[in-house]
Formats: structure tokens, C-alpha cells, sequence
């Protein structure tokens, strides 16, 4: 894995750089001047960091593995000793599913629910593999969570959690199909 040296990590505009730092070359950064970097932090190949208005925030001594994202809107903290490891997605923004709304970024805004929320990753906490962190969840310190997990609320201090189950919880709403009339009606004017 190669990494970038000093001078190209300072030369992409992060809001901080601590000493030490270790980002892939493969590694993708969007918005850098909202994301702040600890010191002994390593980023691998293929991970995408997102930053929105309210910024990535990396501790020290932090490590997120290959094919990781932090994507979203809200603030993004992870903190001092955290491991995220390979294919952990980290979301503070959201779509809404429930049928109300239409989805995806190609949308406009007036046509969607998108949630906007933090995300706070406490010391010491390790993320399993292939596990996704929805917005407004806060994780405290030491926390374990297990290969892909689905981790939708708080988890407290020291805690092991692990699991997920999709299965039919209800039914969708189908006022999108009412909102797509509209926005198609939108743009053909």
C-alpha cells in the first residue's frame, strides 16, 4: 500500500494534520477542508471520506481499513484508540424509506426527507468488519461491535454488540409515486 508523503497530505487543504499520519494514495477525501486529522492516524486504499458541513473529525492513534466510508452531512467524530475495520460504512445523512419521500442525491432537495445527523465514535471502540453506523448513533468508549452489524442507536460504554436481521416490518408508503409526478411535471416546464 502506498502512501502519500507530508507534503502532498498538507497541500490537500485538511483543516488539521497531526503528526504521523498515514493516508493511501488509493484513498479518496472530498470537502478536506472539513475533515481534521489526529496524529498517528492511517487511512488505507480505497476508503472515501465525505465531509459535510459539519466536518470529519479524527482522533489520534486511529485506524480505518480498507474500503471503509465516512459519508454525510452531519459531524463525523471518531475518537483517540478507534479501529474501524474493512467495509465499515459510517453514515450522518440518510435517505428516508418510508415511502413519503423520493430518494437519491440526483433528486432535488423540495423531493426528499433526507436525515442530517451526528455520528460520535468514543476511545477505544473497534468496528467489525462490513458493519453500517447509521446517523444519530453515539457509540462510548470501549464499545465492540461485531462483523456486520447494523448499529441504529446508542451503544453504551464497554459494551459487545453484534447482529442485524432484515424481515418485513411494514408496509411503504406510495406518496412518492405522487411526489415523481410532480417533479417529473417540474422539470418538463
Amino acid at each position: 500500500m502506498a502512501m502519500l508523503d507530508r507534503t502532498n497530505v498538507e497541500s490537500m487543504g485538511f483543516a488539521s494534520v497531526g503528526e504521523g499520519v498515514l493516508l493511501s494514495d488509493r484513498a479518496s477525501f472530498y470537502n478536506c477542508a472539513n475533515i481534521s486529522l489526529g496524529s498517528n492516524v492511517r487511512i488505507d486504499d480505497f476508503c472515501v471520506l465525505s465531509a459535510g458541513a459539519r466536518g470529519i473529525v479524527i482522533g489520534n492513534y486511529v485506524h480505518v481499513a480498507v474500503y471503509s466510508s465516512l459519508i454525510g452531512a452531519g459531524k463525523i467524530t471518531l475518537s483517540d484508540f478507534c479501529n474501524i475495520s474493512s467495509r465499515v460504512s459510517i453514515y450522518s445523512s440518510s435517505d428516508d424509506f418510508s415511502g413519503e419521500w423520493m430518494t437519491n442525491p440526483t433528486i432535488p432537495a423540495e423531493f426528499t426527507g433526507v436525515v442530517h445527523a451526528d455520528v460520535y465514535v468514543g476511545r477505544h471502540v473497534i468496528i467489525g468488519a462490513g458493519t453500517v453506523i447509521l446517523p444519530d448513533v453515539v457509540i462510548e468508549e470501549g464499545v465492540a461491535v461485531g462483523a456486520l452489524s447494523l448499529v441504529k442507536k446508542r451503544c453504551n460504554a464497554f459494551g459487545v454488540y453484534n447482529g442485524t436481521q432484515a424481515r418485513k416490518v411494514g408496509e411503504r408508503s406510495k406518496r412518492l409515486l405522487e411526489l415523481e409526478k410532480a417533479f417529473l411535471s417540474s422539470i418538463e416546464q
